[in-house]
């Protein structure tokens, strides 16, 4: 049976790569979830489906710790204590609202199905061609959807401006965009540092991906001699060992 399900979550076969994708699909369907019910009353049918999906969550987590060879090394990182948070905060109604933003940790999981971007690239063409753009834009968008949550949070008892999570929301964009309308600010010592934390971070976040969108695309092309992957569009020999390279190309420029 660890057998089974370790080759499910590591494995190469298509079983596996279905596996995979319906996972990623779980984390996407909790995230919407999670934005979703910031509008309304959590009655119980709200409740209910909260403790499904923690249920599944630490099915997940059980799974993953049962079949791993190095448990001590899977505890300590990020993606683990983002899941335990996760748990927590689904299957712990009492905690109320005062946890209602840790379930945005979950987002956080999407970093850990990156590894199906490898099969991604191979079954769907635009993966391949814009995995650098796909990889920044997913990394702000994380960053947003966690300091969002952490804003709802710390402001929703006390900040009459931060109703829900398009409210929270809407002020993370304004300040990492250095917009700043001024509708919407987030008062005291700890508001003042959010927004610091969002201004500093995420302009980085959001430079690297303007970056990625206005520099001359590259082409992925292992060289046989040195190994790097990434060259020009046009290139003849690699940058770093002079080999020469064979890049597939219609001849467009």
């Amino acid at each position: 049976m660890k057998n089974r399900i370790r080759e499910l979550y590591a494995g190469d076969t298509d079983a596996a790569h279905r596996f995979r994708y319906g996972l990623l699909i779980f984390d996407i369907v909790t995230i919407l979830f999670v934005i979703a019910t910031s509008f309304t009353r959590h009655g119980p049918v709200v409740e209910t489906i909260d403790m499904v999906f923690g249920v599944f969550i630490l099915a997940d987590f059980a799974a993953r710790i049962w079949i791993s060879t190095n448990r001590l090394r899977l505890m300590t990182r990020l993606t683990t204590l983002a899941d335990l948070i996760a748990v927590v905060s689904f299957l712990a109604p009492l905690a109320g609202e005062g946890l209602g933003f840790l379930r945005v940790m979950r987002t956080l999981r999407l970093l850990h199905t990156y590894q199906l971007s490898t099969r991604l690239r191979k079954d769907f063409p635009y993966f391949e061609s814009n995995h650098e753009v796909i990889s920044a834009s997913l990394n702000l968008l994380v960053f947003i959807f966690i300091m969002t949550g952490i804003i709802y949070a710390t402001q929703y008892p006390l900040n009459p401006d931060i109703q829900n999570y398009a409210d929270a929301l809407y002020f993370t964009v304004t300040a990492l965009t250095t917009t700043g309308f001024g509708d919407i600010t987030l008062p005291g010592t700890l508001g003042r540092m959010i927004s610091v934390v969002v201004m500093i971070a995420g302009v980085t976040l959001f430079l690297r991906l303007v970056q990625v969108l206005f520099r001359p695309n590259k082409v992925r092309q292992p060289c046989g001699t040195c190994g790097l992957v990434l060259h020009d569009a046009d290139a003849v020999h690699c940058k770093h060992c002079g080999t020469v390279i064979h890049i597939e190309t219609e001849g467009q420029t």
